[in-house]
């Protein structure tokens, strides 16, 4: 299989989690891979399973993956396409969309994905997080929480299905309660962000770390090792998550999937706090 040589894939049990991560997320959309700009004009960037044996070849951190139809489109996960992400995939890999049942949480853990994503299904049903955490365990359990500025004031707000519904809920007060109920992780995505490779919201990121103590990884606005870079040294222990900065290279953003090497992660990770318990080497 492509990218298994020297390589094999991590579980969550080990210090990943310990240390900061760089995951491309990547956006399924009519069965294709996708890139969006504040939650819209999405533009068709390749093939998924392509994408993942690129990422494979690159030994990410780990890999997200979320199919932004389904939920949209009252679909059920693709579990054809699930498998496959599944089989391919040498690292840990996180699957969201249309997952709203603690059965389509067992049968998606049950294709070998170590973690599973919820947003929509959490506002709905809040009572969901706590029973898949109790059955599959809460490091399986990721709650998604999609942030835009809102109102003639524009605070932030908790928004679902692709940023197109309204929850009226207060983002730090909602992640409080999802890691409550029993989420092992939050990921936290900015719309007004997404897509535009100007930054992460720091403000926002700051608001959610200061009020939970599980793992949160953050969304929207990475467009450089820099920008990871300083939200490292900011944050220390965080997730970095990202699509533009790893799918397009240069001011015109042509599509080059691309991933810092093992040499330019140490640099990353460099000032966060104890960053030589976590140096990087090669296979």
């Amino acid at each position: 299989m492509v990218g298994a040589s020297n390589y094999s894939r991590t579980s969550l049990g080990s210090d990943n989690m310990l240390r900061p991560r760089l995951i491309p997320c990547l956006l399924i959309h009519k069965g294709g891979l996708y890139k969006t700009v504040g939650f819209g004009q999405p533009k068709y960037v390749g093939d998924p399973l392509n994408a993942v044996r690129i990422f494979n070849e690159k030994e990410v951190d780990e890999l997200m993956v979320i199919d932004i139809d389904a939920s949209r489109l009252r679909h059920e996960p693709d579990y054809k396409l699930v498998a496959n992400l599944a089989l391919e995939c040498r690292m840990p890999l996180c699957y969201g969309g249309g997952v709203k049942t603690v059965e389509q949480f067992d049968r998606i853990i049950g294709l070998g994905v170590e973690k599973v994503a919820v947003s929509s299904a959490a506002v709905d049903s809040p009572d969901l997080i706590a029973k898949v955490s109790s059955r599959v365990g809460s490091q399986s359990v990721v709650a998604v929480i999609d942030v835009k500025k809102t109102g003639l004031f524009r605070q932030y707000e908790v928004m679902t299905l692709n940023a197109s519904r309204r929850t009226g809920l207060e983002p730090a007060d909602w992640a409080k309660r999802l890691q409550q109920l029993g989420a092992g992780e939050i990921v936290l995505n900015s719309v007004d962000r997404d897509g535009q490779m100007s930054g992460y919201d720091v403000d926002l990121i700051d608001l959610i770390r200061n009020v939970i103590s599980i793992p949160l990884t953050v969304l929207g606005g990475a467009g450089s090792l820099e920008d990871i870079r300083n939200l490292i040294s900011r944050f220390g222990v965080i997730g970095a998550g990202a699509g533009s900065c790893f799918i397009f290279k240069g001011k015109y953003r042509a599509v080059l999937i691309n991933y810092p090497s093992h040499e330019e992660r140490n640099n990353i990770y460099w000032p966060c706090k104890r960053s030589e318990d976590f140096v990087i080497s090669k296979s």
